[in-house]
């Protein structure tokens, strides 16, 4: 049975729940245009000591910066578009993958519908040309 939870997010980053009483911890998230900010202030430091100064002061760790970097790498971290007439970037790509689907599925649909219009001619002709045998017959 689902019942609603009463949810606070502290100043410490954690979820209050109210019901049960307990602190949990919040997943933090980044956007693409703040990693590509730290990486590239990351890329101006000059000494080791301005790297752990610049990881403290934004409360980071090394390893987010190092998945950022391989992301950049790969390609995945580009910088975001700037707004055009249908608002700020493109669809995401949950949704691209769910219109892909969405897609393929009417595209099998459609083969069928041909399929039976196909058959559904070939029947019409036959029928049609023993009507007209069947006339022939008669008279």
């Amino acid at each position: 049975m689902a019942y609603a939870v009463e949810r606070k997010i502290t100043q410490n980053r954690r979820v209050a729940d109210k019901k049960a009483g307990v602190e949990r911890p919040v997943r933090r998230r980044f956007e693409r245009d703040y990693k590509l900010a730290i990486l590239a202030e990351w890329d101006r430091c000059s000494s080791p000591e301005e790297r752990s100064a610049l990881l403290r002061r934004e409360g980071l760790y090394s390893s987010l910066l190092t998945d950022w970097r391989r992301q950049k790498r790969e390609g995945s971290l580009v910088p975001t578009p700037g707004r055009d007439e249908r608002g700020r970037g493109g669809p995401s790509k949950a949704e691209v993958e769910r219109l892909r689907r969405e897609n393929e599925k009417l595209r099998e649909e459609l083969s069928k519908a041909k399929f039976v219009i196909e058959v559904q001619g070939k029947v019409h002709a036959l029928l049609e040309g023993l009507s007209k045998s069947a006339e022939d017959e008669t008279e």
